[in-house]
């Protein structure tokens, strides 16, 4: 996100809030990267402002990772790519936005997220899934692939930029400890996925669930309009989504990203425990 799913400044803006989150909670950030071609979990201080910079940084799926490493390329990990690096490296704990799904007017465009997120054994924290993909689909796909989904502290998955979907969640927990244990439970249980933490974006700066669909519709019609399809539409789409929304949905973004972090550092703190 910081490399590839954010605008410049607040990419940066994403940056510090994230990784001082998790400093302040005990936690120490660990950006993943593939830098010259080396997979890297945390990157120094020259190679943050590279990356933030953005010049030459590719977009990484988990599939890229074998062509950036064998030919020595810069690479911004998609939240598939985050979570292959993460088993790689020994991380059981990753923070992001909200993850790929299944897309609305191609079902059968599905992110690699989803696959990733079933073999990974990764607690991840998030919004829900990105607000401009079918959420109801990409629920339904998340059960298909076994994939345990626990709400934090709330019975609904999240939609990104808004707490409310009317899309139930099928076990609630109340603190960082319940989620360490709900990992640990799965782990004895040799199951191979990961446990998908959503929480909703902060209350002030959360939108509307019908302010949201107008503005994805909106979005939609544009990058129909111009042609956008593959791995740029969602970038495209939420940036449509920011101009139809004034700047409140990145604003949304900038905010959920840091209680993620923050969520992610406790969570990793009861894990230690």
């Amino acid at each position: 996100m910081f490399a590839q799913g954010l605008p410049a400044p607040a990419n940066r803006a994403a940056a510090d809030a994230m990784e001082g989150a998790l400093r302040r909670h005990g936690a120490v950030p660990a950006v993943t990267a593939v830098v010259r071609g080396v997979p890297t979990l945390g990157l120094d201080a020259a190679d943050r402002e590279r990356f933030l910079g953005r010049d030459g940084i590719l977009k990484l799926s988990a599939r890229d990772l074998p062509w950036a490493v064998a030919t020595g390329a810069d690479g911004a990990t998609t939240v598939a790519a985050a979570l292959a690096l993460s088993v790689l490296g020994g991380l059981a704990v990753l923070a992001t936005g909200g993850i790929g799904g299944v897309h609305r007017d191609a079902r059968a465009d599905e992110s690699a997220d989803l696959l990733e997120l079933a073999r990974s054994p990764v607690v991840v924290v998030c919004a829900g899934a990105k607000a401009v993909l079918d959420l109801p689909a990409t629920v339904e796909r998340l059960e298909s692939l076994g994939v345990g989904v626990l709400g934090y502290r709330t019975d609904e998955f999240p939609g990104f930029f808004t707490a409310r979907t009317g899309l139930r969640v099928g076990a609630v927990a109340e603190a960082p400890r319940e989620v360490a244990d709900a990992f640990r439970a799965l782990r004895a249980l040799r199951r191979p996925g990961a446990l998908l933490v959503v929480q909703p974006p902060p209350a002030p700066a959360a939108l509307e669930p019908d302010e949201v669909e107008a503005a994805v519709a909106r979005a939609l019609e544009e990058a129909r309009g111009a042609g956008v399809t593959g791995g740029a539409l969602t970038p495209f789409l939420l940036s449509a989504v920011d101009r139809a929304t004034d700047g409140r949905s990145l604003a949304a973004n900038l905010a959920l990203l840091e209680a993620n972090a923050t969520l992610a550092a406790e969570i990793a703190g009861a894990l230690r425990a």
